[in-house]
């Protein structure tokens, strides 16, 4: 009797939990994975729909000659992209956007870490200091960019005005007026606000490489810099990576620096991809060779970030 007992209860108690469990939809969101599945929705929705769908209908236009205010359109294959390699403007519109892009990030790197391990260092202020450094990076584009402008300016310039305070400059310098500093000015000012996000980057990276590995490296005999490069620099080096992949292609679609600052000006020598394409596309109305202009490097950043995924996998 006791041996027959047990199954019966089991059932029992099986059945018992089947009626309780909800059934359609709460069932499906019972389910840990569904669920999953279910939140992503919105964000799928939002880009698919911000940027998903422009992405393809700016695909779509780059081969046809559509222009703005005109409903009928052609396709003509990859003849925007031809007459693109032959412009003089876009040509050298590619070589700014280069110059632009590899400057800056170089910068931001060697002076994010130079400021990641300066912050990393500290052991008064360390919370003031971190989150004063943030500023540059939150502060919205268009505002800090501004009071760049005004920096710049030939006549009321504060750069300027220290410069001939401390007699090392006796003429105003045209920031703006010149192709060589006008880069320089629209580099500086991506160089300032990218500085705060590698610092943070980095400085994460920092806080969790043991303390044991420079212990030992230093009962080993190392000193400052054997201990960076072989302890520190490895264990920052994938965060490194990502970072920099981040900020290369975000300062290469840079837009709103430039286009305060110099408007692509002067003579075309601050002119960038997202620049051009903005001045072809909207201000030109022509939406084919702006769209052709702004998707002209796109199988090349695919190249950036595949190579780069690629060596971070296999480290």
């Amino acid at each position: 009797m006791p041996m027959s007992a047990t199954p019966v209860s089991t059932s029992l108690d099986k059945d018992r939990v089947s009626a309780r469990r909800p059934g359609g939809l709460a069932a499906f969101i019972e389910n840990e994975a569904n669920l999953g599945y279910l939140l992503l929705i919105p964000t799928v929705v939002i880009v698919l729909g911000l940027i998903g769908y422009p992405f393809l209908l700016a695909m779509y236009y780059s081969f046809t000659d559509k222009v703005m205010a005109k409903s009928e359109f052609s396709f003509v294959g990859l003849k925007n992209y031809i007459n693109l390699a032959n412009d003089p403007v876009f040509r050298k519109t590619i070589l700014n956007t280069f110059n632009y892009t590899v400057t800056a990030v170089f910068f931001k790197i060697l002076l994010g870490l130079f400021m990641a391990l300066t912050l990393h260092a500290l052991t008064v202020g360390r919370k003031f200091f971190r989150a004063a450094f943030l500023l540059p990076w939150v502060v919205p584009s268009s505002l800090s960019v501004l009071a760049w402008l005004w920096m710049f300016d030939p006549q009321f310039s504060i750069i300027t005005y220290f410069l001939r305070s401390l007699g090392l400059i006796e003429e105003r310098i045209p920031w703006f007026g010149d192709p060589t500093l006008a880069m320089a000015a629209v580099q500086t000012v991506n160089i300032w606000r990218g500085v705060p996000f590698f610092a943070m980057i980095i400085l994460a990276g920092l806080v969790t490489v043991p303390q044991e590995l420079y212990d030992a490296a230093t009962v080993d005999g190392a000193n400052s810099i054997q201990r960076f490069r072989f302890v520190t620099f490895p264990h920052i080096l994938p965060i490194l990576m990502v970072a920099s992949l981040f900020s290369f292609i975000q300062t290469m679609g840079d837009f709103q620096i430039v286009w305060i600052l110099t408007h692509g000006g002067p003579i075309n020598s601050t002119h960038l991809i997202a620049t051009l394409a903005f001045r072809t596309a909207i201000q030109g109305s022509n939406l084919a060779k702006g769209s052709a202009i702004a998707l002209f490097l796109f199988p090349f950043l695919i190249l950036i970030i595949a190579l780069q995924l690629r060596y971070l996998r296999r480290e």
